[in-house]
């Protein structure tokens, strides 16, 4: 049977984790995480952050140990021995990603209809088809055609954040009001519903773990590649989120269709028409990401046996599995056509907690196994999946409380 190609470094994989975190993110939701934080929405991005920070910390170090295509089902089959436990992991991961390029498909329409007035519908159909194809089309490909969209999309955000600034040099003096008082219940029940919708904006990080067999040295490469695609994606958001809240009137930044573009404008009252543009790339950048992310875990259970083999037939032509791209895209087409914006954003968030919460899991049992991990690998203490564990599901509670 044709292998996949083992043909990404420490730079295309940090692009790849890039383009679907930043593009996923603050792009499309930034409105959204305003309308239910107002002025404080940064600090939900903060929360999301840590929350984030103890499960990176745990798929890096599970990652060296075990540097496979559809990493978190095979975590959680060596921490459990599990088949079915492991089975519905994997299932789960392909629900993220799938989710979660319909809600990116969904929230680019709004941005590609500041140019043509067609229907969301028509655009859904074209976006997922075309994008199916270039997922199809090799990884190398795909990835390159990511990263070259993810260096836009990072400096249309630098951008922004230095037009705020330049134009109001007083901004910074108001960045307490982000941070509200420990007694303002009803300002931290809001954050702490805008968390959810945060938490989608970091999802990224873990998707790279699916890349393992096409990555160069994955024991080394993929821990770094986490850590530091987690890292400046923090700062970007803290950033981008904190001038749009303190530079424009929160209540018209949430009902804005296309919310970074509408930032620009009145921040510069300049055309936004770049960074349209680069919003409507970033956003096509994370339905090709997830795409491939889905299809490469539905190609790894294949393998493992959990599901038809036929779904890890490789094509000796483009080296890439296309029978699960395209039935990953043909389920992508179908949600992004009947299921609104913010619930898929938040479903996704909420399957991607659960898989977190048992990814750690398993790391907790791995440790307690005594199972010893590679030589010269990455590792953490145990209190690190034991706080990913917790923060998980205090995330998962707020969510569904706010």
């Amino acid at each position: 049977m044709t292998e996949l190609k083992r043909s990404l470094g420490l730079g295309l994989v940090v692009l790849y984790g890039l383009g679907v975190t930043i593009g996923a993110g603050i792009y499309v939701l930034l409105s959204a995480a305003a309308q239910k934080a107002g002025v404080h929405a940064p600090m939900a991005f903060v929360g999301a952050a840590v929350v984030m920070g103890f499960s990176a910390a745990s798929f890096a170090e599970l990652s060296a140990r075990l540097p496979v295509s559809a990493g978190e089902a095979a975590y959680v089959h060596l921490g459990f021995g599990s088949k079915k436990l492991s089975a519905l992991v994997g299932f789960l991961v392909i629900a993220s990603g799938v989710v979660s390029s319909a809600a990116i498909a969904a929230g680019s329409t709004g941005y590609i209809r500041e140019f043509i007035d067609v229907p969301p519908s028509i655009l859904v159909v074209v976006i997922v088809l075309s994008l199916g194809g270039v997922a199809a089309w090799g990884i190398v490909e795909s990835v390159l055609f990511a990263g070259l969209f993810t260096v836009f999309e990072v400096g249309a955000l630098l951008v922004v954040v230095g037009a705020g600034v330049w134009t109001a040099p007083t901004l910074l003096d108001h960045l307490p009001q982000i941070v509200p008082s420990i007694g303002d219940a009803a300002a931290w029940a809001g954050i702490a519903g805008a968390g959810l919708l945060a938490f989608f904006a970091f999802i990224g990080f873990e998707d790279m773990v699916n890349l393992a067999e096409e990555v160069k040295q994955p024991e080394r490469t993929l821990p770094r590649a986490i850590f530091v695609t987690l890292v400046l994606g923090t700062l970007l958001y803290f950033m981008v989120t904190a001038v749009a809240v303190l530079a424009v009137p929160v209540s018209e930044l949430a009902a804005s269709e296309a919310p970074l573009s509408f930032v620009f404008e009145r921040i510069t009252g300049a055309s936004p028409a770049l960074i349209t543009v680069i919003a409507i790339a970033a956003t096509l950048n994370g339905v090709v990401i997830q795409i491939v992310m889905a299809s490469r875990v539905l190609y790894g259970l294949a393998k493992q046996g959990s599901v038809p083999i036929h779904f890890a037939k490789v094509d000796p032509r483009t080296r890439t599995p296309l029978v699960a791209t395209g039935t990953v895209a043909a389920v992508v087409l179908f949600l992004a056509l009947l299921v609104p914006l913010e619930n898929l954003a938040e479903w996704t968030s909420r399957i991607v907690l659960i898989v977190f919460t048992l990814v750690n899991a398993s790391l907790i049992m791995i440790k307690r196994q005594g199972t010893p991990p590679p030589e010269g690998a990455f590792t953490v203490r145990v209190w690190v999946p034991v706080l990913g564990v917790v923060t998980c599901l205090a995330l998962l509670a707020a969510g569904w409380l706010g």
